[in-house]
């Protein structure tokens, strides 16, 4: 039987069946025709769920004739800008879990985009038996819309953020090449100015919502050999935890200054071991800490120092503040220990 031929039968067919539950009185139908949220009808006994009813606010959204509908799939308004996940995600809805509901880019009949989540339930009968699926499609073409104009700006001050980054890094170059500067200072300052770029570029990514803890760290400590596994110099050890950018940036700055300490004078200057372990407890008045501790082991033999230079100052008094929290440094024979106490943010987790 030709296609067209078939695709009118199933269409007669399912309007026909359609048209009888309205006289009949069907609840569904009924509202269907009242709501002005987008509105169709299928039918599971058909392969591919074939649409047997369109409602008159799915056709003003769409730009398609009813006729132009029934009898078609779900997926017939897909196009080159959908995700090809979609056709599954939604044969999933159907199949496995009406919890699912699929955020799908469409495409009217003139060709112009929308965005959809659909919301799938299905019609039992009087033996529990689904007998028809309804679907309901919320426009969420402005939503959509306005977080591609928000990555468009986070992505643009990402961009110029590393430009001016950039740009104090040559000024500081030029300037300290010419003064009686030793080399170390302007490897310190450049190492800094590194770890900074570094978190901004990991909350860039994330439109500066948070980044997790373990990102950090990976990040931070990567040009200190954190990813190499022959032989393994950093044990990481704790739950996930999502920082707010305030904090993200403090201990960006805490991880590169230990780290580079270690690698001058300490555990990783000669083949010993960093453990970074942290958990969050909870506080007599209500609310949760982070406990976090950082501790050199393997390191040449530790002496306090005389006295305390700029890193030991940022991370004790200027970051411990940036944190809302307390940062204690401990010199132990053994190795290097740092402990910071700070709250959980607000919005903890994955």
């Amino acid at each position: 039987m030709p296609k067209d031929e078939n695709r009118s039968r199933e269409r007669k067919a399912g309007d026909n069946h359609v048209r009888a539950m309205q006289k009949a009185g069907g609840p569904f139908v009924a509202a269907a025709e009242r709501t002005r949220m987008p509105m169709v009808f299928s039918d599971p006994q058909i392969p591919d769920n074939p649409i047997i009813y369109a409602n008159d606010s799915f056709l003003a959204l769409t730009g398609y004739d009813r006729e132009e509908v029934l009898g078609r799939s779900y997926h017939f308004m897909m196009g080159p800008g959908t995700d090809p996940a979609a056709p599954a995600q939604i044969d999933a809805a159907f199949h496995d879990s009406y919890d699912a509901y699929p955020e799908v880019r469409y495409y009217r009949k003139d060709g112009s985009e929308f965005w959809a989540v659909i919301f799938i339930s299905p019609v039992f009968d009087e033996n529990h038996t689904v007998v028809q699926h309804f679907a309901s499609f919320l426009d969420i073409t402005r939503r959509k819309r306005d977080e591609e104009r928000h990555r468009l700006l986070v992505e643009e001050l990402d961009h110029r953020l590393k430009n001016t980054l950039a740009t104090v890094q040559s000024i500081a170059a030029q300037t300290l090449r010419g003064a009686a500067v030793e080399q170390r200072v302007r490897d310190a300052f450049e190492g800094r100015l590194l770890a900074l770029s570094k978190a901004h570029g990991l909350l860039a990514h994330e439109s500066w919502d948070g980044v997790g803890l373990h990102d950090l760290i990976d990040q931070t400590l990567q040009p200190f050999g954190i990813r190499d596994p022959r032989p393994a110099r950093f044990s990481v050890e704790g739950g996930d935890v999502r920082l707010p950018p305030k904090a993200a940036l403090a201990l960006a700055m805490v991880f590169h200054e230990l780290a580079t300490n270690a690698a001058k004078y300490g555990s990783l200057s000669n083949g010993g071991q960093i453990d970074i372990t942290w958990q969050d407890e909870p506080t007599p008045q209500g609310t949760r800490i982070i406990r976090l501790r950082w501790q050199e082991t393997g390191g040449p033999p530790v002496m306090p120092p005389a006295r305390k230079g700029f890193g030991s100052r940022l991370i004790e008094c200027g970051l411990a503040q940036e944190l809302d929290g307390q940062v204690h440094l401990n010199y132990e024979p053994e190795g290097v220990v740092c402990q910071i106490v700070m709250p959980v943010p607000r919005r903890a987790g994955p």
